[in-house]
């Protein structure tokens, strides 16, 4: 996989030493952290208490060279609206974040690697999940 977006769980994971995320991140030529899931993991930081541990442990990750953030642009604004839309116009309607992070997978063409099956709601996100990980092509093509 060229680039993949890591979603809050996955990141977890990652620290917690999940062989199948630590694969799939070794193997990405680019690891987008979206400004959402930073969010999520900063709540979380807040939360416990390890908060200066973990936002170290953070800050560290952001500093590898493959590792980006995304920010929110307008562009992600509009590919919210629409993916928000059809959520709810089908009746499936997914957490405000998440709807975020798929806006950022869509917008940048990555692989949204999660352990949320609830992503694959949403039309034409590429997804990765442990599920996903275990047959052979482990992202759904878009």
């Amino acid at each position: 996989m060229k680039a993949i977006i890591l979603d809050t769980n996955a990141y977890t994971r990652l620290l917690a030493g999940d062989e199948n995320v630590l694969g799939v991140v070794a193997s990405a030529d680019t690891v987008y952290m979206s400004i959402f899931v930073l969010g999520e993991l900063h709540a979380g930081f807040k939360g416990g208490t390890r908060e200066n541990e973990n936002r170290e442990v953070l800050k560290n990750f952001l500093r590898k060279p493959s590792v980006k953030i995304l920010n929110a642009t307008s562009e992600t604004a509009e590919v919210f609206g629409s993916v928000k839309n059809q959520l709810l116009r089908a009746g499936t309607p997914l957490p405000i974040n998440d709807v975020w992070i798929s806006s950022h997978g869509i917008e940048t063409g990555s692989v949204i690697v999660t352990y949320d099956a609830h992503f694959d709601r949403v039309p034409g996100l590429r997804l990765w999940t442990r599920e996903m990980s275990m047959k052979k092509g482990a992202e759904r093509p878009s």
